[in-house]
């Protein structure tokens, strides 16, 4: 009984090691596991079309070499970006990278000590010679001068292109004046020509040409005297802007439905020679040099600068200009590992987004391709043609004030019974409540 016993009880052991061993291997093997970064990038661009597309190619290539790093991609609608950015900050839950407004909206974030202070970073990682100086002061305007927050993956100018065929074909020469824009829209219009390709579905397009007519009133500094309450968005030369840009959308110049028209259904329509005009920033040229988009082709466009208004104080080497939708970095997810990243992909972006899209960007060229395209050329003449760089019309707004400004840009243009009045005194009595 005794020898029956102790073989039980050592039958016993050698099951209960064996199941320990069995279940502790799985757990083991976990702990060996070396451990994956991921680097999640928040963006209401698309994955594969412009600054996103370089981005992600870099970062695919960079996974491939380094076990343990994921790259991850979110898209989220434009209109939505701002809610969404703002809801994962407030639960600290902000992914490594994220396109956002680098204005006012960014502030707010630079304010609650949740981004990155990327010239420190850049600097520390040994790239901030990657950065081009303009651009790097550029962004620290939009931020009040308190430091680099978000990375200028464009450097553009904006302004109004067109089809030179379809300017020829209707004896239109460029227009120097706003009364010489309208009146080649009224000419082109009466001819069955749509004049301007709008994406008034995306709002902003429709303010942009609000701005573009104040800067020229007033000077490329309009709106940053607005945000200092030197000047009120209820002035005459305002009232005159949104005036006729409402004007622009009730006589059709802007298209039919205009506030159902997406961004890319305006750029294919321009690009498909249905419209005349397009007003939009250089980002566009990625679009422009692409073949298969293009079918107009690239010497059929041309560029002209904002007209002039009578009696207003802007010149025409006064460009509105900008970094796109720049990208910002968490500072809580920041790593050492996803400065590795950082470096590989930003020290390599400059060029890549030159070579594979003839791209102007706020990074240094150090190879500029010998095939650079004609409108790319064009562009960077411009811009270091450029005297004063004016701020867009939302830059230094809130998001509520830049929610405001845009919603009822799209009554605006459609409906005559809200007036020029009605829009401006609502949008400075926001901006009242704020200050």
């Amino acid at each position: 009984m005794n020898a029956r016993l102790i073989w039980k009880i050592m039958l016993t052991i050698i099951v209960f090691n064996i199941l320990t061993a069995c279940s502790y291997k799985p757990d083991q093997e976990k702990l060996e596991q070396p451990s994956t970064n991921i680097i999640m990038y928040l963006s209401s661009n698309k994955e594969f079309e412009g600054s996103a597309k370089i981005i992600s190619e870099l970062a695919h290539e960079y996974q491939a070499e380094t076990p343990g790093i994921e790259f991850q991609f979110e898209n989220v609608a434009e209109s939505n970006l701002n809610q969404r950015v703002q809801l994962l900050a407030a639960s600290n839950d902000l992914p490594v990278l994220f396109s956002y407004q680098s204005g006012k909206p960014l502030l707010d974030l630079i304010h609650s000590d949740a981004v990155l202070n990327l010239e420190d970073t850049f600097t520390e990682l040994g790239i901030i010679d990657k950065l081009n100086p303009a651009a790097v002061e550029l962004l620290k305007s939009y931020a009040n001068g308190e430091g680099l927050y978000a990375l200028p993956l464009e450097f553009n100018i904006e302004g109004f292109w067109y089809n030179k065929e379809i300017f020829k074909q209707h004896g239109i020469q460029i227009p120097q004046t706003w009364d010489e824009l309208l009146e080649a829209s009224g000419k082109l219009y009466d001819s069955s020509v749509q004049p301007f390709a709008v994406a008034g579905k995306d709002k902003w397009p429709i303010t942009r040409l609000i701005n573009a007519y104040a800067i020229r009133m007033y000077g490329a500094d309009v709106m940053e005297r607005v945000d200092k309450g030197e000047m009120s968005l209820t002035s005459a030369g305002f009232i005159e802007a949104v005036k006729t840009v409402q004007m622009m959308g009730i006589k059709g110049y802007l298209g039919k439905r205009v506030n159902t028209v997406d961004m890319e259904t305006s750029l294919n329509a321009f690009l498909q020679g249905k419209t005349a005009m397009f007003y939009m920033g250089s980002w566009q040229l990625r679009a422009f040099n692409d073949e298969s988009q293009n079918k107009i082709g690239e010497d059929a466009i041309g560029f002209f600068s904002i007209p002039l208004v009578e009696g207003g104080s802007g010149t025409l080497d006064e460009f509105p200009v900008n970094a796109g939708l720049t990208t910002s970095f968490s500072k809580a997810a920041y790593t050492p590992e996803v400065g590795n990243w950082m470096k590989f992909v930003f020290e390599r972006y400059g060029d890549r987004a030159m070579s594979d899209l003839g791209m102007v960007t706020g990074f240094q060229v150090e190879h500029t391709p010998a095939d650079l395209p004609p409108l790319t050329k064009l562009v960077q003449e411009k811009i270091s043609g450029a005297k004063k760089g004016a701020l867009w019309f939302e830059a230094r707004f809130s998001t509520n004030a830049q929610l405001l400004a845009w919603d009822n840009a799209q009554l605006l243009v459609t409906n005559e019974d809200y007036t020029p009045i009605q829009y401006l005194t609502e949008l400075q009595e926001e901006l009242k409540r704020e200050h």
